[in-house]
C-alpha cells in the first residue's frame, strides 16, 4: 500500500513561561512532511546585547494560517523553508475560495488521495465529504483530516468537541498526527478539560514514533515539571532530538540551555552552533542573538561584518531589539561605515516599537535638524511599508 501523505497543523501561543526561561511556546503541529514552518515566534530579546536566556519555551498553540496538504507525494521541506523566506511557503494560506466557495469550478478529485487533493485546492466541502467516506472505511489519516476540518471550521461548522472525537479515533487507529493534535488540545484545554498529564502521555506516545514536535513539547513539560516530573536532563534529551530534526525553536532553546548549563554541560561553542542553525531558518530572535554572538565573539571568532546581515534581517522582520541594536551599530560604525541618519532612522523605528534607550535618544537629539527630519521621514516610510500604520 502506498504511503498516504499527511496534513499538518502548526499552532503557537504563549502560556506559562517556564521558570528562568525566555518566554516561548509549545509547538503544535500535525505534519505530513518532516518539519515545516514554525510560526510566529514571539520576541523576548532586550535592549542592547542581552545574554542568551536559558531554559526553553512555553507552548506554541495557535496559528492564523491553515496549512494545506499538497497533492501527490509528500513534499520534503528544506531547512531554510521551515520558518521564514521560503521560496514557496511550507504552510500556504488557503485561497479565498475556501470553505466551499467556488468548488463548482473544479472537478471533484478521485482516488485514495482525493480528500487531500481537495483540501489542497481549497475545496473544503468536498474534502470533508471524501474524508468522511474514507474514515468510515477505517482510514486513520482521514480521521485526522476530519479533526483538522472541524478544528478550523473548514467545510464544516467549527466544533472542537467533534474535532477531538475525530482525533481520538485517529489516535486509536494509530495515526501519529492525530495523537499529536489531541495532545495539543488537551494541553491547551480547547474543546476539552485541560489535562497536562494525559497530554504528556500522548506527546510521549508520539515522541516514541519519532515525531519531532512531540519531542520538543515533551521536553518543555519535563523542563516545567508539568504533566511530567521536572527533569532538565530529560528535557534536554527531547529538545535536542527535535533540534537535530530541524525544529527551529528547539534549536534556539537548546542554544540557551548550553549557555546556561540547563540539562547539559555549558558550552559557548555549542550555544553559538545551535543559534546559527535557528538563525539560518529565519527565526528573528535567533538571528538577533546570533548577531550578538558574532559582535561579541561569544564561542566564535568575533566577526562584526558577518553580524550585520543577521541584524538587518531580524530588524526588517519587526524585532524591536534588533532595530535598536542596528541603530547602535550605525551610530558607532561597528561592522559598517558610520551613518548617523541610518542610526537615527532605526532608533525612531525602535522607539515607535516601545523600546527606551536614553543613550541613543541623546545621540539623535544632537544631530543636525535636517538630518533628524530626514531620518524621521525614512522611519515613517519604513513603518508604512511594513504596514505598521
Amino acid at each position: 500500500m502506498k504511503q498516504r501523505r499527511r496534513h499538518r497543523i502548526v499552532r503557537q501561543e504563549r502560556a506559562w513561561p517556564p521558570q528562568g526561561v525566555r518566554a516561548r511556546r509549545l509547538v503544535r503541529m500535525t505534519a505530513r512532511a518532516p518539519l515545516c514552518s514554525l510560526l510566529a515566534m514571539t520576541a523576548v530579546l532586550f535592549g542592547a546585547a542581552p545574554p542568551l536566556s536559558a531554559d526553553t519555551s512555553s507552548w506554541i498553540m495557535k496559528s492564523t494560517e491553515v496549512p494545506k496538504p499538497n497533492s501527490g507525494k509528500p513534499v520534503k521541506v528544506a531547512p531554510n523553508e521551515k520558518f521564514a523566506k521560503p521560496a514557496q511557503s511550507a504552510q500556504p494560506i488557503p485561497q479565498a475560495q475556501g470553505k466551499g466557495f467556488g468548488e463548482k469550478l473544479l472537478a471533484e478529485p478521485s482516488g485514495d488521495e482525493a480528500p487531500y487533493i481537495a483540501f489542497d485546492q481549497g475545496q473544503y466541502l468536498t474534502a470533508a465529504k471524501l474524508a468522511r467516506e474514507a474514515a468510515t472505511k477505517g482510514d486513520p489519516q482521514a480521521h485526522t483530516l476530519m479533526g483538522r476540518l472541524y478544528a478550523e471550521g473548514l467545510g464544516v461548522s467549527k466544533d472542537l468537541s467533534t474535532a477531538i472525537k475525530w482525533y481520538a479515533h485517529g489516535d486509536e487507529l494509530g495515526d501519529v498526527q492525530s495523537t499529536f493534535a489531541l495532545a495539543v488540545l488537551l494541553a491547551e484545554g480547547r474543546g476539552v478539560k485541560k489535562d497536562r498529564k494525559l497530554s504528556a502521555e500522548l506527546f510521549e506516545k508520539a515522541a516514541r514514533q519519532g515525531h519531532p514536535q512531540a519531542n520538543y513539547n515533551l521536553g518543555l513539560l519535563f523542563m516545567k515539571g508539568d504533566g511530567k516530573p521536572q527533569n532538565p536532563y530529560r528535557a534536554a534529551m527531547h529538545i535536542r532530538y527535535a533540534a537535530e530534526k530541524g525544529v527551529a525553536v528547539a534549536q534556539y532553546d537548546l542554544a540557551g540551555m548550553y549557555q546556561n548549563a540547563t540539562g547539559v554541560e555549558p558550552s559557548a561553542l555549542e550555544a553559538a552552533r545551535w543559534l546559527s542553525k535557528a538563525a539560518e531558518q529565519g527565526m528573528p530572535e535567533a538571528q538577533f542573538d546570533y548577531a550578538v554572538v558574532l559582535l561579541r565573539g561569544l564561542g566564535l571568532t568575533k566577526d562584526e561584518p558577518k553580524a550585520i546581515p543577521y541584524l538587518h534581517t531580524a530588524a526588517q522582520k519587526g524585532l524591536v531589539a534588533a532595530q535598536n541594536r542596528l541603530a547602535h551599530v550605525y551610530a558607532q560604525g561597528v561592522g559598517v561605515k558610520k551613518d548617523p541618519k541610518e542610526a537615527a532612522k532605526w532608533r525612531f523605528i525602535a522607539q515607535a516599537g516601545g523600546l527606551k534607550d536614553e543613550e541613543l535618544d541623546a545621540f539623535v537629539e544632537k544631530l543636525p535638524k535636517a538630518q533628524r527630519l530626514a531620518a524621521q521621514q525614512a522611519a515613517m516610510e519604513w513603518r508604512e511599508d511594513a504596514g505598521m500604520f
